[in-house]
């Protein structure tokens, strides 16, 4: 009979590994307002996994279905840093929902044509954490390890576009280069986590933590701690509430992550009240003592 520690012990893993990666890249997507770039890609490499799958018969997780979704975004990366550049008149999230739809207009369509279509919609939504295996977890930490050593790597030409794009570009950073390899890098974490997560949790744990420690401090080392351990409650919460109540796993996942920001919230407006409140007499004493 196996244990609750057998059946949660290897998605809880799962979801740590995708939060330590995507608590960072949400701090930087808050920056750079592309909320949406997460939906985008992810449906963007969908496009790319159906594509496979109908012209040549392969399976979402073979290596030729990862690379022509990984194939997809990169088109997509160097499409978003290149408009972000050159084209001033329509703001980049415009550009990033525009292609979803498309995206997600070009998936229906071949899916329609495909056999089994339907079941490709339902695991790129809802994912198969539940199903999680040692390898796809391995895998994943691999990447996103690359992945981190990259972002610490570059992390001052990535971070100066991330705070202000246009002073960036005025002191002559290659900006078009550098956002270049910030979606791409995007989308090897994203091509991978979707496999496993789906596209509702992957974006749960893309901008939720980043922004319940948006609420409370703008220091990048406390905000990944608070990002980190607000989406590990919150993971560990749906898990079991999924495993009481016979509920979906990535939907449970990304309603407490929700749960979390909403208690957060005013968590966060009562910090302030109670901080202004500590200055306010401080100030006036020292007024009166002067």
């Amino acid at each position: 009979m196996p244990t609750i520690i057998d059946l949660l012990g290897l998605p809880f893993l799962a979801c740590l590994t995708i939060l330590a990666i995507m608590g960072y890249l949400g701090i930087h997507v808050l920056l750079r307002e592309v909320i949406f770039i997460d939906i985008a890609l992810a449906q963007i490499a969908a496009v790319g996994a159906v594509v496979a799958h109908v012209a040549f018969g392969a399976h979402s997780d073979s290596l030729l279905g990862y690379a022509c979704a990984f194939g997809c975004t990169v088109v997509a990366a160097a499409f978003y840093s290149i408009v972000r550049r050159k084209v001033e008149q329509i703001p980049l999230e415009a550009v990033i929902g525009v292609t979803y739809a498309i995206a997600m207009a070009a998936t229906l369509f071949v899916v329609g044509v495909a056999p089994g279509g339907h079941l490709h919609v339902q695991q790129i939504l809802a994912g198969s954490i539940l199903w999680a295996k040692w390898t796809d977890v391995a895998w994943c930490a691999v990447a996103f390890s690359g992945v981190g050593i990259c972002f610490y790597l570059f992390r001052k030409p990535l971070s100066r576009i991330s705070e202000d794009y246009e002073r960036a570009r005025a002191e002559g950073l290659r900006v078009v280069l550098w956002d270049f390899l910030f979606y791409t890098l995007l989308g090897v974490v994203i091509t991978l986590a979707v496999r496993i997560a789906g596209v509702v949790v992957v974006f749960a744990f893309l901008i939720i933590p980043a922004t319940i420690s948006a609420l409370f401090t703008p220091r990048l080392g406390i905000r990944l701690a608070i990002a980190w351990a607000c989406g590990g409650v919150a993971s560990l919460t749906g898990l079991l509430f999924s495993y009481y109540l016979d509920f979906s796993v990535g939907p449970a996942v990304a309603l407490f992550l929700g749960a979390v920001l909403v208690l957060a919230a005013p968590a966060s407006a009562l910090r302030g009240r109670v901080m202004n409140g500590a200055r306010g007499p401080a100030k006036h004493r020292s007024v009166d003592t002067g």
